[in-house]
């Protein structure tokens, strides 16, 4: 497992919770101490998205578009109920599930601890979170449960064209059940901003350069020099909203606590769903166990950036995206050792 960790994931995103953590200290100092900071990036603004967040969202999002390989879905009927199972728990159980946890951790559990504003903030962003399922990191758990590559691809291909059609309406009608109004314009600006321009330049970008130069330099060359550019633009997004939210977490610093115990149930909750639903069709482990990590996992950086377009970087509305971020590597990495230790549950071969 030890030799797992260092060869499938990176030294960045292996510390990822470390990183955040540090950059939500520095954030935070930033805007106690140097208010004019976010001040000035604040004046960085059109049609009420922060131009800075959003190029920086783009170098997150970008990289992780170029590893799509739409190619893959020609394989779409091949075995075709380990993605039924990614389909109906991303899209059809996870959005909804998420929705009661948080609503019920929120509004009733820690009532008394959280005041009702702050609540349908809160509330917001788990719905974000719970509305966008993994597009890159599932590749690294993917990899650590020695998950078929090849099929994890079209498990990941096929949910990113959904995001481009589901994302928004589940969104909005979460969105409008908690009482949250949003203009649909915003939302899908967002979408469009974050979804389908880094997709269509990822597929572009990678059509080229196979085109041009070989798959095998595009995989083996080309992808890691974007290596840690995802990380870096993560970590510096933080930075800047964190330097947002020093009053928020000052005034509240329990409330990170309390947003991370129900979305880490929610991890644990869909990964079960999905991985026992695979065990009960008899599917492999090697697709059983990506199928329950594509779910269990978020697509925070989209979650971060739809949070940010629609609320603004003060809101805490952000902030309970990024308690996203902050327990993702942790928690996944537990599921990843129980996955690997549960693999008598499956059949040995496909």
């Amino acid at each position: 497992m030890a030799k797992e960790k260092v060869s499938g994931i990176g030294f960045f995103e292996r510390y990822l919770t470390v990183w955040v953590i540090l950059c939500m200290v520095a954030g935070v100092l930033i805007g106690k101490f140097l208010p004019g900071i976010p001040t000035f990036l604040g004046r960085f603004e059109y049609a009420e998205v922060s131009i800075p967040i959003a190029i920086l969202i783009w170098l997150m999002i970008y990289p992780m578009m170029l590893k799509v390989d739409f190619q893959s879905i020609k394989n779409v009927g091949k075995n075709p109920k380990g993605l039924f199972v990614t389909w109906i728990t991303n899209w059809l159980i996870k959005p909804f599930t998420m929705f009661g946890i948080a609503w019920l951790f929120f509004y009733v559990i820690f009532k008394a601890l959280i005041p009702a504003e702050l609540a349908k903030d809160y509330l917001a962003g788990a719905i974000l979170l719970g509305a966008a399922p993994c597009t890159a990191m599932v590749f690294v758990w993917s990899h650590l449960t020695k998950g078929n590559a090849a099929y994890t691809v079209v498990q990941v291909a096929t949910n990113d064209l959904i995001i481009l059609v589901a994302f928004t309406p589940i969104v909005a009608f979460l969105l409008g059940v908690s009482g949250v109004q949003i203009p649909w314009d915003t939302l899908i600006l967002s979408v469009v901003l974050f979804v389908v321009i880094p997709l269509a330049g990822g597929v572009i970008t990678r059509n080229y350069i196979t085109n041009k130069r070989g798959f095998e330099y595009f995989e083996k060359s080309f992808i890691p020099k974007f290596g840690n550019i995802t990380i870096i633009g993560l970590l510096l997004t933080l930075v800047i909203i964190f330097s947002f939210q020093g009053d928020v977490i000052l005034n509240n610093p329990l409330h990170i606590v309390l947003i991370a115990i129900p979305l880490i149930i929610q991890t644990f909750l869909i990964f079960f769903i999905a991985y026992l639903a695979s065990k009960t069709l008899k599917l492999p482990h090697n697709v059983a166990a990506p199928a329950g990590m594509i779910g269990a996992s978020n697509f925070f950086e989209l979650a971060v950036a739809v949070a940010i377009a629609l609320f603004g970087t003060q809101s805490p509305v952000a902030l309970a995206t990024i308690v996203g971020v902050l327990v993702e590597v942790p928690v996944m990495l537990i599921l990843v050792k129980i996955a690997n230790k549960t693999t008598h549950w499956f059949p040995v071969k496909n």
